[in-house]
């Protein structure tokens, strides 16, 4: 029976048995949690349940913004301010564990009968991990996948059941649904040069046996070119280069795209928005039988290693992992556990979408993990943009990356 149970059943006696409760002797500790959540998000509803569990460890929590989280945390850290326990974009996590930052969790984590890291996808877990060790928990996940339009599939006599699984087929498609004279293109993405560029092209690199330590692999020059045509063909805007994925999305939803790459993040908005019948396949691969990748996303749980509670902020961790079958039902977000099934939301679209979703979870890779992801991730994007706008061929594009990305891995 879950800690959530207990609690609704008002079965506190059977606290001295449960892995959250500390002895009675124990002083009260509190536990500072800083994260991005506000109000009804996953961290401070957690955070509030776990207290009204009167386990002798009090949680505070602190929300901080975006664009802070790296400087402040860091910052933090050198003067010993930092909180006990912090929610970070897991291609930063490595930073930290490579500085030392985050407390080495694995002995911890072997002997938790709440964390099992047989449970977690591959990817999300990879992200925690650094020169073998395991310095995190994994919080949420996501990932992206090829939305497509249905009803513009079957008028231009392509078969709805049957969408693209191959980049070839993929480029096909877009060509016949691309309809300049009603403003329609044939497929929406995002190539901006910020971290959603990499995001998006990534996984391509990959699945053609590419990455970020491979990235002007022959593979990757032919995905870079795949985006290329797909440019220099106009069958996705050139505002490509310039929006997110969620501007991107917002063109699929109007009608003025075909297709759409993007994540589950949009399922809700499109169930308003998106005024015509759709579907989900997983992101198409260079040919048949190649290997699958797909980008990953979301935050993992760290616990800063210069805790005076490193204890009582791991049973702080385990409860919140506990909590992980609620991640979807309560909050709308994807657990990073496979062996949470996410339950029937009563829409179809939805429903038949999100078990793409999950399908795709089990290729995603993490960005990195490496302590200087954002100048290599800087790299791939500047490759990105100067073979896109034409400055450059897609060769010379991802060479010039190669040797950035080399200096930086040293």
């Amino acid at each position: 029976m879950g800690i959530r149970n207990l609690v609704i059943m008002g079965a506190f006696a059977l606290a001295s048995v449960s892995v959250f409760a500390v002895s009675a002797k124990a002083e009260d500790v509190t536990i500072n949690v800083w994260s991005l959540d506000r109000d009804i998000q996953p961290a401070p509803t957690l955070v509030a349940d776990f207290n009204k569990l009167n386990t002798g460890i009090k949680v505070e929590y602190r929300q901080i913004q975006f664009d802070d989280v790296v400087s402040e945390a860091m910052r933090a850290y050198s003067t010993g301010q930092a909180p006990d326990i912090i929610a970070i974009d897991n291609p930063e996590h490595a930073l930290f564990s490579s500085r030392g930052a985050f407390l080495d969790l694995t002995d911890m984590i072997a002997k938790s009968t709440e964390i099992k890291t047989a449970n977690y996808f591959p990817g999300p877990l990879a992200s925690t991990m650094w020169d073998g060790k395991n310095y995190g928990v994994p919080k949420a996940t996501n990932t992206i996948a090829l939305y497509y339009n249905k009803d513009m599939f079957k008028a231009k006599g392509l078969d709805p059941s049957k969408p693209p699984q191959t980049w070839d087929e993929l480029l096909d498609a877009a060509r016949k649904l691309t309809d300049p004279a009603a403003n329609v293109y044939g497929l929406a993405f995002s190539a901006k040069a910020s971290e959603e560029g990499t995001f998006q092209f990534l996984p391509w690199a990959q699945m053609a046996g590419g990455g970020y330590e491979a990235i002007n692999s022959e593979g990757s020059i032919k995905a870079l070119d795949v985006w290329k045509t797909i440019i220099e063909e106009k069958l996705a805007s050139q505002d490509s280069l310039t929006r997110g994925q969620w501007d991107s999305t917002g063109t699929f939803n109007s009608g003025n795209a075909a297709m759409a790459i993007s994540g589950p993040w949009e399922l809700d908005r499109m169930l308003t928005e998106a005024k015509f019948e759709w579907g989900v396949t997983l992101l198409p691969v260079p040919e048949a039988g190649a290997e699958r990748s797909s980008a990953m996303g979301d935050f993992n749980w760290a616990i800063f290693s210069n805790t005076q509670h490193p204890a009582e902020a791991f049973k702080v961790l385990e409860y919140f992992a506990s909590q992980d079958t609620r991640m979807f039902s309560d909050f709308g977000q994807l657990p990073a556990r496979s062996d949470i099934a996410i339950p029937a939301t009563g829409k179809p679209l939805k429903d038949e979408a999100l078990k793409v979703f999950i399908e795709q979870l089990k290729y995603a890779k993490p960005r990195g993990p490496h302590p200087e992801w954002p100048k290599i991730s800087k790299a791939i994007q500047d490759a990105i943009q100067a073979a896109l706008t034409g400055q450059m061929s897609s060769k010379d594009a991802l060479d010039q990356a190669a040797e950035k990305i080399k200096a930086v891995l040293g």
